[in-house]
């Protein structure tokens, strides 16, 4: 065994066989897999190997095709064949309009990718598949590359052609321990000898906690058991002159694909059950769970009464093993929060179906810093410290009770909840406030009309609208106050916090005390990273002179993580996460500067406190930084409160606010605003496949400066021309957003990518931000929006549409 190489990837199933290949095809041959058994002999070895296109979003679209052609590819090796049934094709059904009209805007997604999916009725679906019933069933999504794959010769095929250029698998093998050095590498302890190595990737499999409790970290990822059969013969299936389509059943909750002349069947059933909570039996290889199939006998009705040939054929062979899930259900690709040289690839509960483009992405980040596409719908940061196996358990039961019930926009499924709460969570609650969940926190939505209220979930406007509407005209006439939680929020100090920001953020960064600035970071692509707020409050008894660094609140352990990797070793900076400390209110609207007023001392005229200003206070008597900035397009101020006087400042607030009719809004009513106002999203408008000028944003961006973290790649990117334009649209429709996702088009021709949508009430239009083609990107441009299977024209309007000139805001 080699004693020293770049990578060492632990775990011999599909995520480790491909990262290992992918790290080869990115130029880096010098890499080692370590297995503790033989390959696939964990979950891998009885996957149902099925092979999709679809994906919730454009990036998970975008790993399965690149899965699917990888295997293509290797399937027609003529030195090592794979068994591939390539474009069998599936069906994912549907018994309700508002299913149809989601496979409709998954449609419209993929096609932005150039993956041609098809919505048919349930006549075309029994055509397709002769072995349904199409009882209580409207119509499916028709996958045409569906199909499926063998597992261990798809993983032997992989880690072969690592071998080839150079990579070595090192079989037979546990890892025993795991130590970091000060310089970042790191030592794999085994039991057959020790390997230094830069970089350590987890790819375990549902061992994973087991490894990351070597490294000092707990991944929240979890295993379900899952059932699934095989079936005798079936003549129709013998006889049939093609493979019989996929079918995934959200109806009666199963799958179930062609096996030689039967059928693989698989269950999901509500009396699901989780795995290894408590550890797992060092034994436990190539082995499965018992067998219990009175556990899914309800699910198995369902799936004989949709395919009635189930009932009259006999089970060969029962296959009860574990998959492993994390809280959202996508897989945990990329960088290990809070370590160095870490990375993990882990949570695949569709490991063999789109094992091929994970590896791929998680070698460009390795390799490059990045992927092709931005991944952060796969992020391991994308969790935070509420994060862990008993949360993600009570998840996975809920999501494999829903595996193919996707969700509705501004759906939000109870388990796991509340998570994250301050002091004011039931004080909202008892006010009659629904509440979203952001990084774990529950976020107030919008105020129900009355305790039992629950709109329609669909991808139209639902019965919030009118309560929305309203919520955005108190802030537009008078005065609002909404909790923003779990803000992200990281305190600077240190004598070169300035110089430091300044090489991080590709604009201007304000210096003088009392004074606030909105920054962009990006990475060494000379792409988008993070956007960031800086205030800079001076040295008083609340703390030295400092700078509070405010970004989303998704993005706690992204930017930290981010901003610690680039101080340099001589460099004067510290960096403490204040995040989980304190809460933000946020008041807004014509009358907020009067209710600001009445509950804190001092002066907050426009001359002595203006727009983008700094300053501590007390309201009432609870300590309190106020800045002057605004999401809503209105004269507003954030004020961080730390969470033990937070209720004390919300009663003051709300008493001072009852002489200016003063209403709570939520989160619901900010998005609608931010549209109005051309306020981007990061992870929805603000994505790491494009740069600045792309997206818009050139007002941030001082090249002359100096030098900053992505400055030569971005000149080279300006110097060669946008790829892609951010633009503002506005939609000739009134009975639903734009979806992110959606496609735009001209003719048959895709042009752009909506990343959001909502209704501006205060405009009356229907707003969206999409990157189109340059061509496209000027005002007055029309294209036609693909909404979830309508052409609804649209065009291209000037950002920010309410109040461009930003005179509300100054006040």
């Amino acid at each position: 065994m080699k004693s020293r190489t770049k990578v060492v990837v632990i775990g011999g199933g599909i995520a480790g066989c491909s990262t290992l290949y992918h790290l080869t095809q990115e130029g880096w041959s010098d890499v080692v897999l370590i297995e503790r058994n033989e390959l696939t002999s964990g979950t891998t070895w009885h996957s149902s190997a099925q092979v999709t296109n679809f994906g919730m979003t454009q990036t998970m679209v975008g790993l399965k095709t690149h899965s699917i052609n990888l295997y293509k590819e290797l399937a027609e090796d003529p030195d090592y064949p794979v068994n591939y049934h390539h474009g069998t094709g599936g069906i994912r059904l549907a018994g309700t309009e508002a299913q149809m009209q989601g496979y409709h805007h998954f449609a419209s997604m993929a096609r932005g990718m150039d993956v041609a999916f098809e919505v048919i009725d349930a006549e075309e679906c029994a055509r397709r598949h002769p072995l349904i019933s199409t009882d209580n069933m409207i119509g499916g999504l028709w996958d045409p590359l569906d199909g499926d794959i063998d597992p261990a010769q798809l993983c032997q095929a992989l880690a072969r052609r690592a071998r080839k250029a150079g990579a070595e698998v090192y079989r037979n093998t546990p890892v025993t321990g795991l130590t970091q050095h000060k310089d970042d590498t790191w030592t794999v302890q085994t039991e057959q000898g020790d390997i230094d190595c830069d970089i350590v990737v987890n790819a375990s499999g549902y061992r994973v906690n087991e490894v990351g409790a070597m490294m000092g970290v707990h991944h929240p990822v979890a295993s379900m058991e899952h059932q699934y059969f095989l079936t005798e013969e079936i003549p129709a299936i013998r006889e049939a002159d093609r493979r019989m389509p996929l079918i995934r059943c959200p109806i009666s909750d199963y799958y179930c694909r062609q096996e030689k002349n039967g059928l693989l069947v698989g269950f999901y059933e509500q009396d699901c059950k989780t795995w290894g909570m408590d550890g797992v039996d060092p034994n436990f290889v190539n082995a499965l769970c018992p067998d219990d199939l009175d556990r899914v006998m309800d699910v198995l009705e369902g799936a004989m009464a949709r395919m009635p040939a189930l009932s009259e054929v006999g089970i060969h062979s029962i296959v009860n093993g574990p998959i492993t899930y994390t809280i959202d259900g996508a897989p945990l690709v990329g960088p290990i929060p809070g370590k160095r040289n870490a990375f993990c690839i882990i949570g695949l509960r569709a490991g063999l179906g789109e094992g091929g483009g994970h590896g791929w992405l998680l070698a460009q980040q390795i390799v490059h810093g990045e992927a092709c596409y931005d991944t952060w719908v796969i992020d391991p940061r994308r969790f935070t410290g509420h994060a862990n196996v008993e949360l993600t358990a009570l998840k996975a039961i809920e999501d494999y009770q829903n595996e193919f019930r996707f969700h509705f926009p501004h759906e939000h499924r109870p388990a796991g909840r509340p998570a994250k709460t301050t002091p004011l969570t039931p004080v909202l609650e008892a006010e009659g406030a629904a509440f979203t969940v952001v990084n774990g926190w529950e976020r107030m939505e919008y105020l129900k009309p009355s305790p039992g209220f629950h709109p329609t979930l669909g991808f139209g406007f639902d019965e919030t609208f009118d309560i929305v509407a309203s919520e955005v005209k108190a802030v537009q006439e008078r005065a609002g106050l909404c909790e923003v939680n779990g803000f992200n929020r990281i305190e600077i100090t240190g004598a070169d916090r300035h110089a430091f920001l300044d090489r991080m953020a590709c604009g201007t960064v304000p210096k003088r005390d009392g004074r606030v600035g909105l920054g962009y970071l990006l990475n060494h692509h000379g792409n988008i990273k993070a956007e960031a707020t800086f205030a800079n409050l001076p040295a008083r008894d609340r703390g030295p002179a400092r700078v509070w660094y405010g970004s989303a609140a998704a993005s706690e352990y992204h930017d930290m993580d981010w901003l610690q990797a680039h101080v340099e070793p001589d460099e004067d900076v510290h960096l403490r996460s204040l995040t989980n400390d304190q809460t933000i209110l946020v008041l807004a609207g014509p009358k907020a500067r009067d209710v600001l007023a009445a509950c804190a001392r001092g002066d907050w005229s426009r001359a002595a406190f203006p727009w983008l200003s700094v300053r501590e206070c007390f309201i009432g008597f609870a300590p309190a930084t106020v800045l002057g900035v605004s999401f809503s397009g209105e004269l507003a101020y954030e004020i961080h409160v730390p969470n033990a006087s937070l209720y004390a400042a919300y009663l003051a607030l709300r008493k001072a606010g009852e002489a200016h009719g003063l209403a709570l809004f939520g989160a619901r009513a900010v998005d609608s605003m931010r549209m109005e106002k051309g306020f981007l999203h990061w992870k929805a408008d603000l994505l790491t496949e494009f740069d600045p000028y792309e997206t818009g944003l050139d007002l941030f961006v001082k090249p002359e400066k100096g030098d900053f973290i992505g400055r030569s790649a971005l000149l080279q990117r300006r110097a060669e021309g946008p790829r892609k334009r951010l633009v503002t649209l506005k939609l000739d429709a009134t009975h639903a957003p734009a979806p992110p996702g959606a496609s735009l088009m001209t003719g048959a021709r895709v042009v752009g990518t909506v990343t959001s949508g909502d209704w501006g009430h205060r405009v009356g239009m229907n707003l969206a931000y999409a990157f189109v083609d340059p061509a496209l990107a000027s005002e007055g441009s029309q294209m036609d929006l693909d909404l979830c299977g309508d052409r609804v024209a649209a065009e291209v309007i000037a950002p920010s549409p309410y109040d461009p000139d930003f005179s509300r805001i100054r006040g």
